[in-house]
């Protein structure tokens, strides 16, 4: 793997823009279960009752208790050094001129705990809550104190501002993730099956508009042909790696 690091370094060292996209693999070695995996919380929990406009509605106080604890969970978790390593690159490259961001799929807020700045949360936060009714947002300490649900000040029902299932994508990140596709020199995906849409799409926006494909990954995904590079391990193994070679090429 050294070499492949190397080269992968030598390309970004001229790249103008470098993009990572980034999933629930991330955020499993810091301790976060994934939804997806055989043991992950879709496998323990009915994802119709506690995922989607419809479970939350039924059943809000539920639904809410679920979602506080997630959010906890998620504030207790620490970056691991692959997320630490993502801030490292992101301060690197941002000092050379170049544009890096990283689309995430999580909601956990484990990036900006590790200091990254350009994170674009396409599924929303765990940390941020908002009305159904007027749309104010609160921060998820404001809300989770008190008697659950909680309701804003207009009377409206708050509901965590993260993605249900069936919903779209917020529009604004989503804009956003697709510029970076589509103007990425690099593009890198980290820690994701590559599966759910319609972030999964974003690396093929990326690879059909001209940008050096990579993957890390610790087992093959349906993405895995495509790529230029196929870089075999954890999250939180390669992309300390990848930072060394790109401190030593640049």
């Amino acid at each position: 793997m050294e070499q492949e690091l190397r080269s992968l370094a030598e390309k970004i060292k001229p790249s103008k823009v470098i993009v990572v996209l980034t999933g629930a693999g991330a955020s499993k070695e810091s301790g976060i279960p994934t939804f997806r995996d055989k043991d992950g919380l879709w496998s323990q929990y009915d994802m119709e009752r506690f995922a989607s406009l419809d479970g939350l509605l039924a059943d809000p106080r539920r639904v809410w208790e679920w979602y506080r604890d997630r959010y906890l969970e998620a504030k207790r978790a620490q970056p691991n050094p692959g997320h630490k390593a993502l801030a490292e690159i992101e301060a690197l490259l941002r000092n050379r001129g170049k544009d890096f961001a990283i689309i995430t799929q999580n909601i956990d807020g484990l990036h900006q705990k590790a200091g990254s700045e350009n994170v674009i949360e396409i599924h929303g936060s765990l940390y941020r809550a908002k009305c159904m009714e007027c749309g104010k947002t609160y921060a998820m300490d404001d809300v989770i104190n008190g008697s659950l649900p909680p309701y804003c000040e207009c009377g409206g029902l708050i509901r965590p501002d993260v993605v249900f299932f069936g919903e779209p994508l917020p529009e604004r990140e989503m804009e956003m993730a697709i510029y970076y596709a589509q103007n990425a020199d690099v593009f890198i995906t980290a820690g994701t099956s590559a599966v759910v849409y319609p972030a999964a799409s974003l690396p093929y926006i990326a690879k059909d508009a001209g940008a050096v494909l990579v993957e890390v990954n610790v087992e093959d995904t349906p993405l895995t042909p495509l790529c230029d590079f196929v870089l075999r391990g954890r999250f939180g193994e390669v992309l300390p790696r990848l930072y060394d070679e790109i401190k030593n090429s640049i």
